[in-house]
């Protein structure tokens, strides 16, 4: 928890609503914990609209600083390793499609005010770093054996 964020049990929002929502006069944002399901996350329409307002203004001032500046387009490509350590794994080359893919998806989904695919974008390239990190697991998926494994089964069907 921090002094922005106030955690609080679902069931303190359903016993206490009032209480509950007042501490939104301190803090910026409230984390409803959930025993069974996902925490939810509670804030003031105002504030949830200043917050995206602001994402989208950084991410369309990094974007088009990369791609209209050779040198910021050199500096973004230095610091992705700082960003995300995990690419320490990845081929050269692989890090600089994970940075163009990164710079593509950024806008893209900013325009859509879901940013879901830049998530999925960078889960991806972690999964393939989390690869490149394990000689044996590398082996064996880049391997060419020949050997025909036949046909896999449709996801959720028993194989």
């Amino acid at each position: 928890m921090t002094a922005q964020q106030l955690e609080v049990n679902f069931s303190e929002l359903i016993n206490k609503p009032k209480a509950t929502l007042a501490g939104l006069a301190g803090a910026k944002r409230i984390l409803l914990r959930r025993r069974d399901a996902e925490d939810l996350l509670i804030t003031t329409a105002a504030r949830g609209e200043q917050d995206a307002q602001i994402m989208s203004a950084e991410t369309r001032m990094l974007v088009a600083l990369v791609r209209h500046d050779a040198a910021a387009r050199a500096l973004f490509l230095e610091i992705i390793p700082e960003a995300f350590p995990w690419v320490r794994f990845l081929p050269a080359e692989s890090v600089r499609a994970f940075a163009a893919e990164l710079a593509e998806v950024l806008p893209a989904a900013e325009s859509l005010g879901n940013m879901s695919a830049v998530a999925t974008t960078i889960a991806a390239w972690q999964h393939t770093a989390e690869v490149h990190s394990d000689p044996e697991l590398l082996a064996a998926l880049t391997s060419d054996s020949g050997e025909d494994h036949g046909p896999v089964p449709e996801p959720g069907t028993a194989g």
